[in-house]
């Protein structure tokens, strides 16, 4: 059976609401609960009033419902209206500011039912069959040789030549 409760009209961006939704999918209601109140985001405050909404729903709509029985299936952070502002600006122009909102649904499950994983869906194209060169083998070291000193010629060297005889 699955409870779910809904925030409205949250006056937090959705993108930073999410960042701290995350941490909590997924987890029992007990975990979720210790890590919204150490979590030091804006956020986290009202994820976790909507926590404790959803477990007071699971415990008065369907009193066969335990709160330590359930996890958190599904949080859904949508956008909400945008409040739309100006702000003035050099030579007489002006800056919009888009104040953002957020609606947040949180679905709560019994943990006897295994949770669904999900799965990614990825497109695979057919790769085209290549030839492959065989690779060179590399040349083995030989013992080295003794070194013998360099010839030290006498008299200049010519680096450049001007004409060819």
């Amino acid at each position: 059976m699955s409870v779910i409760a809904k925030l409205k009209y949250l006056r937090i961006a959705p993108r930073k609401v999410r960042l701290v939704a995350n941490l909590i999918l997924g987890k029992s209601t007990k975990e979720a609960q210790s890590i919204l109140d150490f979590t030091v985001k804006k956020a986290a405050q009202p994820l976790l009033k909507l926590l404790k909404s959803a477990l007071s729903n699971a415990k008065h709509n369907f009193q066969l419902l335990d709160e330590s029985n359930l996890y958190i299936s599904k949080i859904i952070v949508e956008e909400g209206p945008k409040l739309k502002r100006w702000r003035a600006r050099a030579r007489g122009t002006v800056a919009s500011i888009q104040k953002k909102t957020s609606h947040i649904t949180i679905i709560l499950d019994e943990i006897s039912k295994k949770p669904k994983k999900v799965k990614k869906v990825r497109r695979v194209e057919k790769a085209k069959k290549v030839k492959r060169i065989p690779r060179l083998k590399k040349p083995k070291l030989k013992a080295e040789m003794e070194i013998s000193k360099p010839k030290i010629e006498r008299g200049v060297k010519r680096i450049f030549r001007r004409k060819a005889f």
